[in-house]
């Protein structure tokens, strides 16, 4: 290897742990703002679930749009630092300021911004672009729906009578035929895209990502069922334990959306240096160490986008906590199948902002969350800025 791309290795697990503990409060700030947990034990908590997904995740999608963002013909190492720099960079300043931005964003922008300075933007790959630029809006809008109408869903169950334990059969019996019908579809397409027995060992479990998922949305159905003869007091308790779930499954989708795009990046590196012959070649180590970097970068936590994700938008009780985190969890694992890497930050927020609108529109803090929005529509094109100007001072000591 050379230097140079050893380098970059370096920068792009540097980038992973930054993107650990910006991203933190993403999976704890409703679980520590209820008070389930105490915002170490919280940390730990995520770190762990961050980790699960790499055994969860195995098909890489997200990690080949990433890579496929840029025209293989354009990508160049120097190429790939300058927007790994711009992307570290831009993290570390919306992390100081307690801006939960995109860190995803941030790396697509640093990317396609130093390539458009190497090549122009016929560098730039439309499509993944595409994608990505509709799901900062998209992502938000589907956590927001479904946590919308899990919420409700919930306040429903709290009624008695026999027509809210119907409704919580009839969309366990949808889980159960969804699920199914995924268990039925033949993994054996994707083996001997790696270099190792373990490898295409371990991908037969590519579908655990949806036994995962079911298992909880099955387990908050047979919950709401008991819901109705719940108190206030009895209910709390048993919501406060099932928080402990959604934020695992939470956790979990945000370790595997989000470690795979610092994968993507590895991949193109490794590509560019001729180190393997194409995308699909990954070898098994890139996977484990970035699973290990943001699982680190997760305990040391993030406590200034914790109180802005936490408690400015929205005050979250126990049973919105589970719906929200549930509801991002579910359109992290949507998302992630059809390979569009989205913000895990997006769509929490989305998700947070769909539960207190629940209660009444003006639960939500609208000021903050323009705030929000505005930070997520400008992390592309500053991070892109930034990354076309360090690619312009590394292009003059080439």
């Amino acid at each position: 290897m050379s230097i140079l791309l050893v380098v970059i290795i370096i920068l792009a697990l540097a980038f992973d742990y930054i993107n650990g503990f910006h991203d933190a409060a993403n999976s704890i700030a409703t679980i520590v703002s209820t008070k389930v947990l105490t915002p170490l034990q919280a940390v730990v908590w995520a770190a762990l679930f961050n980790f699960v997904a790499f055994f969860i995740f195995k098909d890489h999608g997200v990690a080949n749009t990433i890579a496929k963002t840029v025209h293989e013909a354009s990508i160049t190492l120097p190429v790939i630092m300058s927007g790994l720099i711009a992307a570290i960079i831009w993290n570390l300043l919306t992390w100081w300021f307690g801006i939960p931005s995109s860190s995803s964003h941030t790396l697509i922008g640093g990317f396609a911004g130093a390539a458009v300075a190497h090549a122009g933007f016929g560098a730039i790959d439309s499509e993944p672009i595409i994608k990505t630029v509709s799901f900062i809006f998209l992502a938000p809008l589907i956590g927001m729906l479904m946590a919308f109408i899990i919420s409700l869903w919930f306040i429903y169950s709290f009624r008695k009578g026999p027509w809210p334990k119907m409704v919580s059969l009839l969309i366990m019996t949808g889980v159960v035929y969804f699920l199914y019908n995924v268990l039925e579809t033949d993994p054996a397409h994707l083996k001997g895209h790696y270099d190792s027995y373990y490898a295409n060992v371990i991908l037969e479990g590519k579908n655990l990502k949806w036994l995962l998922l079911s298992a909880v949305l099955i387990a908050i159905c047979f919950f709401t069922m008991i819901l109705g003869s719940l108190n206030t007091a009895k209910s709390n308790v048993y919501l406060k334990r099932f928080q402990l779930i959604s934020s695992a499954i939470f956790s979990v989708g945000h370790g595997g959306n989000d470690a795979q795009k610092v994968m993507g990046i590895i991949s193109a590196a490794l590509l560019c240096a001729h180190q393997i012959p194409d995308l699909k070649a990954m070898p098994m180590w890139v996977p484990l160490a970035c699973y290990t970097a943001i699982s680190v970068g997760t305990l040391s936590g993030g406590m200034k986008i914790i109180k802005t994700m936490g408690t400015r938008i929205t005050k979250v009780t126990p049973f919105e906590g589970v719906a929200a985190e549930t509801a991002g969890a579910i359109t992290l694992f949507l998302t992630e199948n059809l390979k569009i890497p989205v913000s895990t930050t997006h769509t929490i927020t989305g998700a947070i902002i769909g539960v207190g609108a629940t209660k009444r529109l003006s639960a939500v803090r609208w000021g903050v969350t323009i705030n929000l929005l505005w930070a997520w529509i400008i992390t592309i094109p500053i991070s892109g800025a930034m990354a076309a100007l360090i690619y312009a001072v590394v292009h003059l000591f080439e």
